[in-house]
């Protein structure tokens, strides 16, 4: 008191600063805890997409939406979510509906174009494996084309060797013939009366002439050629007929006999066919070399 007693209202009367008491109904501190409770229990009504707006009922609900839309962004709202009507409920169950025909549609149209793309493909691929097949089978044509060229022109100059050979053979023995018959004329005059003198009795047997040969070639593919040739033509006869009128393909061969077994080759060219011992008839088998 003595430290205040020079202040100059000192003598005025004293008034208690205004202030809450605890009598009071409420107080600051207790007013903004009833509002924050308030506003929590606001905010915990719902939750809202900020990308399409719509209403969540809870946190579970949100992160379906999320997971099903791609949506990220979410607010709390105050608004509650009341419940669906008959008509509601009806009107999102044929949304729901559509949506589901949409999507088989949808899915139907990719299938038909899936099939469509592999149908293509396969229709490509069998295109090319038909092109490339043909391409082969001409190539295995142009070079059978080829080898039957070569072949006949092989057998072309085998023919036109035996011809040669056959027609030398014939001027040959048409010399040996004209040179023998001009030799043995003397001496048949000779012995004319000796021989007409001799007794019929005491003339030995005479050997049977054979004036033509029967040949018979059993080919490769079960086929026969029967032809009839001179027994003194040679063997190059056989052997050219044989080439020109076999059907079991071109290529080398021989002819041999089965019984006896004997090959006639190329040692038997120029040979007649009576010395051969294949008069007057005969069956060769023609093997292939």
């Amino acid at each position: 008191l003595f430290a205040h007693s020079d202040d100059p209202d000192i003598d005025e009367p004293y008034e208690a600063p205004k202030g809450y008491r605890l009598t009071d109904e409420s107080t600051p501190a207790a007013a903004s805890s009833e509002e924050s409770a308030t506003t929590d229990a606001e905010v915990a009504a719902s939750l809202k997409c900020d990308e399409c707006g719509k209403q969540l009922k809870d946190a579970d609900s949100a992160q379906a939406h999320a997971i099903r839309t791609g949506h990220s962004a979410f607010s709390e709202s105050t608004e509650k979510i009341r419940p669906l009507t008959a008509e509601e409920k009806k009107a999102q169950l044929d949304r729901l509906q559509q949506r589901l025909q949409e999507k088989r549609e949808a899915n139907v149209v990719a299938e038909k174009q899936d099939q469509v793309e592999r149908e293509k493909i396969r229709r490509k691929t069998g295109k090319e494996v038909v092109e490339a097949r043909h391409k082969h089978d001409m190539l295995e044509a142009q070079k059978l084309v080829e080898q039957k060229k070569r072949e006949k022109l092989e057998e072309k100059k085998a023919k036109e060797a035996i011809r040669a050979k056959i027609a030398q053979d014939k001027a040959e023995r048409a010399a040996r013939a004209k040179e023998g018959s001009s030799q043995s004329r003397p001496a048949a005059g000779t012995q004319a009366a000796p021989a007409a003198t001799a007794p019929a009795a005491s003339a030995p047997a005479a050997k049977k002439e054979y004036t033509s040969c029967r040949i018979q070639v059993r080919l490769s593919n079960g086929t026969a050629l029967t032809a009839t040739f001179k027994p003194t033509e040679t063997f190059d006869a056989v052997l050219a007929y044989v080439l020109t009128n076999r059907t079991d393909g071109p290529g080398p061969f021989s002819l041999m006999t089965t019984f006896p077994r004997r090959v006639y080759g190329d040692e038997s060219r120029g040979i007649s066919l009576q010395k051969l011992g294949l008069v007057p008839s005969a069956v060769l088998v023609l093997t292939k070399r």
